[in-house]
């Protein structure tokens, strides 16, 4: 299925307000799921796995565990990443006044691939960004590094664990105004997805549409029917149905 930007980015949108929650934007999650999947990296897909959970967490704001002038530790609730990493990265900036890196940790938390798309505004603030995580399935490990002035990320998989793993429920996020090594970062990852095939495919997705398995498509069109008009007298009038 070959689908438009701004039919991907409704359909979402639609979606997420059917879900009714009191946190996250739906515009914002809508474009972080557009341009995962114009990469390539199965946004729709995230997104749909993510919304059977976003009905039973918490829906509740972030807590502190402990903060220090280099270091953060954030406990989401078993809340998504998509709903909350755009306050946390703010509140991450803001200490960075002081300090040239800081470590975010964020415990509890899910669907942190549709983190993505914030963590690529950084660069163009002039913040590198290291960020990884361990799955519970196959690949085990990821990790996204994004230098300052980089438009697309290097990103790497291992199916082989570390000794030093976090658990499979939080991401490690690392920001800093220095660039990281890549070579050194990727060590005991097997595979690269370079960040210029990340951009050649987002290219061909502005050129062509947007790719989309069937089935993802239409799982999110379903959840996106969530939202209905109620039939009040006001959704009637604006139908045509009264005269």
């Amino acid at each position: 299925m070959i689908v438009s930007h701004n039919e991907l980015v409704a359909a979402v949108n639609k979606a997420f307000l059917g879900i009714r929650r009191h946190c996250g934007e739906a515009d914002v999650i809508a474009n972080m799921v557009a341009d995962l999947q114009m990469v390539g990296l199965h946004g729709v897909s995230h997104f749909n796995n993510a919304s059977l959970f976003l009905r039973l967490d918490s829906d509740c704001a972030v807590s502190v565990i402990s903060s220090t002038p280099s270091s953060i530790e954030m406990e989401l609730h078993n809340g998504s990443v998509a709903c909350h990493l755009p306050a946390v990265l703010d509140f991450a900036l803001e200490k960075m006044i002081n300090s040239k890196s800081i470590i975010i940790t964020l415990k509890q938390c899910h669907n942190r691939w549709l983190g993505f798309s914030e963590l690529l505004k950084l660069s163009a603030k002039g913040i590198a960004c290291r960020a990884q995580w361990v799955n519970g399935s196959s690949p085990k490990r990821t990790l996204y590094v994004l230098n300052r002035g980089r438009i697309a990320p290097e990103v790497f998989f291992s199916d082989q664990p570390d000794e030093h793993d976090m658990d499979s429920h939080s991401m490690a996020v690392e920001l800093s105004v220095n660039d990281f090594d890549i070579e050194k970062s990727a060590q005991g990852y097997t595979t690269h997805i370079e960040g210029d095939e990340l951009i050649r495919r987002q290219q061909a997705s502005w050129r062509n549409g947007i790719f989309v398995e069937d089935q993802e498509w239409e799982t999110l069109k379903q959840a996106a029917t969530a939202l209905l008009v109620d039939n009040s007298e006001r959704s009637i009038l604006g139908a045509g149905g009264v005269v």
